[in-house]
């Protein structure tokens, strides 16, 4: 009996300890691609240029390597304990660089929820990396508080 209860415990101990428990893991919603919202969507008119488009929507994901008049706007979202949600925008322009055509596939009709975590992680687009530091790091020298230069005296 007794050496049934220790290989019962030994079998237990062992599944939690390789990993094989019951404990969750950890898991992130993964945005991958170009944040498409309808209201950028809304505000896309057939005749603007290139540069007006890229105002709205940013530079594309995907430029058509055969046909430069086609750019895709794609953006997924796989949801740690959910589905996933795809949208995709193709903006076709006329031979003069105008907007001709719009084309949506995916769900528009709500928001995609953002992450806006503050904690560890990749910076954000535009961030000043000195903000990450502590304050009493960012001690930079301007040339108004900077020390004069000492002369280089020589003797010969």
């Amino acid at each position: 009996m007794q050496k049934l209860t220790r290989i019962i415990t030994l079998s237990v101990a062992l599944t939690v300890v390789s990993g094989c428990s019951y404990v969750g893991v950890y898991k992130r919603d993964i945005p991958q691609g170009n944040l498409v919202t309808k209201e950028m969507v809304s505000q896309l008119q057939p005749g603007m240029t290139q540069e007006q488009v890229t105002y709205v929507m940013g530079r594309p994901l995907l430029e058509a390597p055969f046909d430069s008049n086609q750019w895709d706007y794609v953006y997924r979202l796989d949801e740690a304990y959910g589905g996933v949600e795809q949208r995709r925008v193709t903006l076709t322009f006329d031979p003069s660089g105008r907007l001709s055509n719009v084309q949506q596939q995916g769900d528009f009709s709500g928001d995609i929820p953002v992450s806006t975590d503050t904690g560890l992680g990749p910076a954000l687009e535009g961030a000043d990396p000195l903000d990450a530091l502590p304050q009493e790091r960012i001690r930079t020298q301007t040339p108004e508080t900077a020390p004069a230069p000492q002369p280089i005296l020589r003797s010969e």
